[in-house]
């Protein structure tokens, strides 16, 4: 079974068809647990997430900040193995027919086996991997594999990236690019700076590929401004603080299900804004 990078892209292209950003959720599987974690990721979509990322937990985070450490820490504590992670891909492709990605570190993935992991993320219906601590000029091996099993390969570009340096990542991405808003680790802020306007404009220059901002996006009202500039939206530790504060999964799901609905008219509202401005 191929992967499905023809999905992501498609769905992409739909909310630029209907001139709006694409909403993207973050959530870690095995957390609050494996079941859990598939129950929320049906929740979010449900409240109008157009793509989300599977988090796969790892010891050792460089880009994730307290909140989703925790989370983390809690999936990895429960024993969430590669399998749980791939069996929430598969099951939350299967209820929603929505776009799965796996957002992971490179470790986890090099001692799996590359060609294992991309053929059964693939045989899962994953959309592709988000690979933020890969180097583009190390990641021949990895691409050969995604492209041959049909996944996207997301690189991440930060607002410290040089020119030159953004056109070699870009030319070797694919499915869209992730730009971080601000030089720093994932979590909730009360705003989201101008470096990330000008990153998503820079980017632009190097590729036709959707260009996704993430990091520091947690409300509606963030979510319009970034909608304003960006071709998606990406939102992760505001639906997992939900989760964390949460009396019970229950409520948990019925939260990140609002949010996501609040977030979804946000980024739709921030691309009327856009064109209708001066």
């Amino acid at each position: 079974m191929s992967g499905t990078i023809e999905l992501l892209s498609a769905t992409l292209a739909k909310a630029e068809a209907e001139d709006r950003a694409a909403l993207v959720a973050y959530l870690p599987a095995g957390f609050p647990t494996v079941d859990g974690a598939i129950e929320a990721v049906k929740a979010v979509i449900a409240g109008g997430a157009d793509v989300v990322e599977i988090g796969l937990p790892h010891s050792d985070p460089v880009l994730d900040g307290a909140i989703i450490q925790t989370a983390d820490d809690i999936a990895l504590r429960g024993g969430v193995k590669i399998a749980d992670v791939l069996r929430t891909v598969r099951e939350a492709h299967q209820a929603t027919g929505a776009p799965i990605l796996v957002m992971t570190y490179w470790n986890p993935i090099d001692r799996y086996g590359v060609e294992r992991f991309a053929a059964e993320l693939a045989a899962a219906g994953g959309a592709g991997c988000i690979l933020p601590d890969l180097p583009v000029q190390e990641s021949a091996l990895w691409r050969e594999h995604a492209d041959k099993h049909g996944l996207a390969t997301v690189f991440v570009v930060a607002p410290s990236s040089k020119d030159a340096r953004l056109a070699t990542i870009t030319a070797a991405g694919s499915g869209f690019v992730y730009a971080a808003s601000l030089m720093g680790v994932t979590g909730t802020r009360e705003s989201v700076g101008n470096e990330a306007q000008e990153l998503v404009r820079r980017t632009r220059t190097t590729t036709d590929l959707p260009v996704c901002v993430g990091l520091g996006v947690s409300n509606a009202v963030q979510a319009k401004q970034v909608a304003g500039f960006a071709d998606g939206v990406i939102v992760g530790s505001a639906f997992v603080k939900l989760l964390l504060d949460a009396p019970d999964l229950p409520a948990g799901l019925t939260a990140v299900r609002a949010l996501a609905g609040e977030l979804a008219e946000g980024v739709r509202r921030g691309r009327e804004g856009a064109s209708s401005a001066p």
